[in-house]
């Protein structure tokens, strides 16, 4: 199992950041600062760590933030973040972007820039979400100007820093309720020529169809309308999870019927009786019944017990099919069964269904032991 980015995030960073503060101002007391921000260091998670070391910062730079600002922006002039001895590339910078983020709120212009720029070393995603949330017409402003930036990492600022539920940050409930302005920038984007914006753009939809099954499909089925391959790309990726969830809207837009006319058969579950640790085939066939051809999306879903006892249903992405007329073809998949960070399994009855254009039928069920 990889090594969790908190365990890699240790006392070597904050020394690495009194390296790059102290090589750009003279008067920085790094004895004083090491002192606090290796106060109570440990006992924090990945952010607040961020977050702890910028407030260090602050306490031993100039206290005007118009002064202190240049210093952390100069001491993150190194290439891709990288310091001798870390192997973290760019997460080296999460303090800069915190400090701007708690301190630079007051100071609009000069934190915009500097999260412009910042964003080309680390990303501002989590920074400019505390502006969106105080200046959210002014910042809105600049992002929309952001979209023509010549910098891709900018460009996908905007969309990944509007994510209504961007993972290890706070949710944006404005955007939540009415996520139109975020759709307003997502619309500028949708043909950006780089995939690193374009995947960004997926997720930002992804999230907002969570509140707004609606509206992602019929953004969706918009977008699809003379769409390029790449554009394409982004609907099929945005649309993932509510496919996974069976909704008709998404399965509509990607031109999958609610009821695809096959049939399920010959499905096998093996082993029978698993072991935690190890790993679980599932196959099945999938038969046309009619004459005519048929694209199916098929997919299968494991139902985790989890610790209290329910059950979870968790979706693996199988394939498209087209068959043509009275076709059979056989898919299947093997998936392990080992422990990881994202999920633990417990022993106990666990279901299999197929889910055929979003639909489930039951396959049957294995037993899973620790021995």
């Amino acid at each position: 199992m990889a090594e969790p980015l908190v365990a890699q995030y240790g006392p070597d960073v904050p020394r690495a950041i009194a390296r790059m503060v102290a090589a750009v101002h003279r008067r920085f007391d790094t004895d004083a600062f090491l002192h606090d921000a290796l106060s109570g260091y440990e006992a924090l998670a990945l952010m607040p760590r961020g977050k702890h070391m910028a407030r260090a910062l602050q306490r031993h730079l100039p206290q005007d933030y118009a002064q202190a600002l240049p210093i952390v922006l100069a001491s993150a002039e190194q290439p891709h973040g990288r310091d001798p001895g870390l192997s973290l590339g760019s997460f080296l910078y999460l303090p800069h972007t915190a400090f701007v983020a708690e301190f630079g709120l007051g100071h609009f212009d000069l934190s915009m820039q500097a999260q412009h720029a910042l964003t080309q070393r680390f990303t501002a995603e989590f920074s400019i979400r505390p502006f969106l949330q105080q200046h959210p017409e002014a910042t809105l402003e600049r992002l929309a100007e952001w979209t023509q930036d010549a910098s891709e990492h900018v460009r996908r600022l905007v969309s990944e820093g509007t994510r209504p539920r961007l993972p290890w940050a706070s949710r944006l409930p404005a955007f939540q309720r009415d996520p139109a302005p975020v759709l307003a920038l997502l619309e500028r984007l949708k043909d950006d020529p780089a995939l690193y914006v374009r995947r960004s753009v997926a997720n930002n939809l992804n999230d907002i169809g969570k509140d707004h099954p609606t509206l992602l499909a019929h953004t969706a089925q918009t977008w699809l309308q003379g769409a390029t391959p790449e554009r394409r790309w982004i609907v099929q990726h945005a649309l993932r999870s509510a496919v996974k969830r069976g909704e008709a809207g998404a399965l509509a837009a990607l031109g999958f019927g609610e009821t695809a006319n096959v049939v399920v058969g010959q499905p096998a579950i093996t082993p029978p009786r698993a072991v935690v640790g190890g790993s679980l085939n599932v196959a099945f066939d999938v038969t046309n019944t009619t004459a005519q051809p048929q694209q199916v999306l098929v997919d299968f879903a494991v139902h985790y017990v989890k610790a209290n006892g329910q059950a979870r249903a968790k979706v693996f992405k199988l394939k498209t099919l087209d068959l043509a007329a009275h076709e059979t073809q056989r898919v299947g998949k093997k998936i392990s069964l080992a422990d990881m960070t994202t999920r633990k399994h417990y022993p106990g009855h666990h279901r299999v269904d197929a889910i055929l254009n979003g639909r489930a039928q039951a396959l049957g069920a294995f037993d899973l032991t620790t021995s």
